[in-house]
Parts: structure tokens; sequence; C-alpha cells
């Protein structure tokens, strides 16, 4: 796999994922408004909790990253699989088959049509409430974020934005769109402080109590060679 490519991919997994925590607090607020007469910041945020309440959930996605300094933007397609605590499985089908794999410790990036799996310490990646790692417990929003609701309605969806407590270069903004109707999180924007941006759209999500531990490890196939992301 190009060098480029790989960068690519790890730029756009940090914008993905954060280490869980729990918290129950109140939702830390900037000048929070209502998006409408009937629901506030934190009503928003307590039926959101709800609705990912189960252990976990799966659903389809589309994803578009652009990186602005190497001019690059990429589209891609797949499922995720997210489990509390800390679990996720990305399985990307389109351009090209590849899975990212995560128990909460442990990272693998598959790529099966290079025979190479890369594997890391998912927390060395992904900490300090970076990226989407919320959607394997949601109640991370409360503990690592200031949170603000727009008064506009964004096709039917509430739009939250989140800043990050904890400022850090290669996270500086998120927009969440959540739905009007289901309270799911159906659009996830990232940015960062280089203006590269990543949005995923997640479409039939379904929730469940009992995922298998087993789509969270990964078993490594006979004659597939391993890097080590640490090195």
């Amino acid at each position: 796999m190009k060098p480029k490519r790989i960068l690519f991919l790890l730029f756009s997994l940090v914008f993905f994922w954060a280490q869980t925590a729990l918290c129950q607090d109140a939702p830390r607020t900037l000048n929070a408004n209502k998006a409408s007469p009937k629901l506030s910041l934190y009503e928003v945020i307590d039926r959101v909790e709800k609705r990912y309440a189960a252990t976990g959930f799966e659903a389809r996605f589309f994803q578009v990253s652009t990186i602005t300094a190497m001019d690059i933007t990429d589209t891609a397609s797949g499922r995720i699989f997210v489990k509390r605590p800390g679990m996720m499985r990305w399985e990307y089908q389109k351009p090209e088959p590849q899975t990212i794999i995560t128990d909460g410790s442990t990272l693998w990036i598959y790529r099966p049509e290079d025979q190479q799996v890369m594997i890391g310490k998912a927390p060395d990646f992904f900490r300090n409430g970076k990226g989407a790692g919320f959607l394997s417990d949601i109640r991370l929003l409360r503990n690592k974020f200031y949170i603000t609701l727009s008064n506009a309605l964004q096709n039917d969806s509430y739009l939250l934005k989140l800043l990050p407590i904890e400022q850090t270069f290669d996270l500086s903004l998120i927009h969440l769109l959540i739905s009007t109707k289901t309270f799911d999180i159906v659009r996830i924007v990232t940015y960062n402080s280089y203006d590269d941006k990543t949005r995923i759209e997640l479409n039939n999500i379904q929730f469940h109590q009992n995922l298998d531990d087993a789509l969270f490890t990964f078993k490594i196939p006979d004659g597939t060679e391993i890097l080590h992301l640490d090195e």
C-alpha cells in the first residue's frame, strides 16, 4: 500500500475514534439555545442517550474524507458495528475492502488485497475525546465537549456543535446531526486545525443488546504481513 494512502487512512481513523468513558453529568454548554420551542439542548441530549442505551448497534455508513494539505478527497462506504465500552468494527466495502477493528485496547487495520494487517494500541491513536468514539458510549459527550444547539433545523435534524474541552491540533470541532423523529445520529462531521474535514453519514441503524464480542477481535490469517503502528 502506498505511504500516502496509509497516512490518509490513519488521519481518518484519528477523526473517528475516541477512548470511551462514563459520565452522567449535565452537558457543558456555550450559549446553548433552543432549536425549536419544544426541545432544549438538555432534552435533545437526554433523548439521544436514551436512544443509544442499548449495548450496541450496527449501521450502514458513507464517508467523505479530505486532507487539505495533501489535496486528497476520498469516499468510502460499508458497515459499522459498535458495542460498549470502546468496541468498534468498520467494514469498508468500497472502493476497496478493508476492516478496522478495536476491542478498546488493540487496533487492527486489515487490508486483504494487500495481505497486510497493521496493529497498534487503540489509546495511543484515539484519546482525549477525539472523533466518533462517543458512539460506543454516548455519555462521553457530556464529559469531553462544550455543546451548543443550533437555532435552525438542518434537514429535519437538530444540529449539535461540539468543541473539545481539551484542545488538540487534530480535533477542533464536531458537528452532529440528530434526527428529530428517532434521535438517531445521522451525520458526523469532524474538523481539525489544518482545515481537514471528515463526514460520515449513517443509515439503516439497528440497535442490539447482544452483539457478539468476536466481532471486535481479529485472528490474523496465515501468510499476512504484520506491521506495527507504534514502531
